[in-house]
């Protein structure tokens, strides 16, 4: 699915040429040659290695299944290629450290997909975050649907994904640090599958992941950061809702939407913002243009050799705290970053 998402995306892009895809099962590479259409005629190869080796390669976008990132990026990491990984980076704390040392070694540039940066309610946030002062205090709601299906059904176990809270949530642990300016040190979580999959089994076994959870990140600087999850709220209004509280005032935005919410404590009173859509944006996707513009950049930093505007620290820090919550959940307790930094 996401595989078709950039190249749906890099299909509404000038100066991109998509030579070759790759996956290992036969109908998603049906779908990456229908996603092409007549813009790009691609090369199809079953063993991804096949398109490594292509010397007409400069980039290769990896969304593959998540336990299987590690393994592909060591051999990216055998040739020269820019590469944008998708999110999470890895599975586990190990293989993310090893991907930052690795990648620190790298004559290409390793971009991480975590492209809720980009979402036009998300990035009008982080540009009024001067006019609430101090902040204090930042509330991430997503209410939604159920994982979807994938190939395979590889997303249903935590042995494959790294839990819910790697998996779904490291787009919005990203978003707090980038919300609050400070380092996060320690999370608080609880949380259990209660809800979905319950019925369904695969090999004989049930599926293992998360539903619904509550997270608490502490900051250095004091500040708190809350992420409300659940999963078996289809139908919701709004699929995420952000609140971010500084000492002087809010914001508030949704994730569909175009507003932006800004209140104030000394007038007790509020103002709205439009958010105008990005001029640039030529394909909204999956993700309300986030994807494409999240291509731009990556692009562009190609092109001028640049470094990526989302780093592998900041993926290996994305996954670090979903790790920690799912660690929470399961022994009861809070967990310091420090210890798994």
């Amino acid at each position: 699915m996401m595989g078709c998402e950039h190249i749906r995306n890099l299909a509404a892009m000038e100066g991109v040429d998509i030579t070759a895809i790759a996956d290992p099962n036969e109908k998603p590479r049906d779908w990456g040659r229908s996603a092409c259409g007549d813009r790009f005629a691609p090369e199809v190869y079953e063993d991804y290695r096949g398109l490594l080796a292509r010397t007409d390669v400069d980039a290769v976008v990896v969304a593959s299944p998540n336990y299987s990132h590690i393994d592909v990026m060591r051999d990216i990491f055998q040739t020269d290629k820019h590469v944008m990984l998708e999110k999470p980076m890895c599975t586990t704390i190990t293989d993310c450290k090893e991907l930052v040392t690795s990648a620190d070694q790298h004559p290409g540039m390793v971009w991480v997909g975590l492209e809720y940066r980009y979402m036009p309610p998300i990035t009008a946030t982080l540009q009024h975050l001067h006019t609430i002062g101090n902040i204090r205090m930042c509330a991430i709601r997503e209410h939604r649907f159920p994982f979807l299906k994938k190939v395979g059904d590889w997303n249903r176990f935590n042995r494959n994904t790294g839990g819910t809270l790697v998996e779904k949530c490291c787009h919005f642990f990203d978003l707090m640090t980038q919300v609050i300016p400070s380092k996060p040190t320690r999370v608080i979580a609880s949380g259990g599958q209660d809800v979905n999959h319950l019925n369904e089994s695969y090999g004989g076994e049930t599926p293992d992941i998360l539903d619904n959870a509550y997270v608490i990140v502490e900051f250095a600087n004091g500040a708190r950061a809350l992420l409300d999850l659940c999963m078996f709220a289809e139908g919701s209004r709004h699929e995420q809702h952000i609140a971010v509280t500084g000492d002087i005032g809010k914001i508030e935005t949704t994730v569909p939407g175009d507003e932006l919410i800004i209140s104030n404590r000394a007038s007790n009173d509020f103002q709205t913002i439009k958010i105008e859509p990005d001029s640039r944006v030529k394909e909204q996707g999956l993700h309300h243009g986030a994807s494409y513009l999240e291509h731009l950049g990556f692009i562009e930093a190609i092109n001028n050799g640049a470094p990526p505007a989302v780093t592998v620290r900041d993926g290996l820090l994305s996954v670090v705290m979903g790790a920690a919550a799912q660690q929470s959940i399961e022994s009861g307790q809070a967990v310091n970053l420090n210890d798994l930094l």
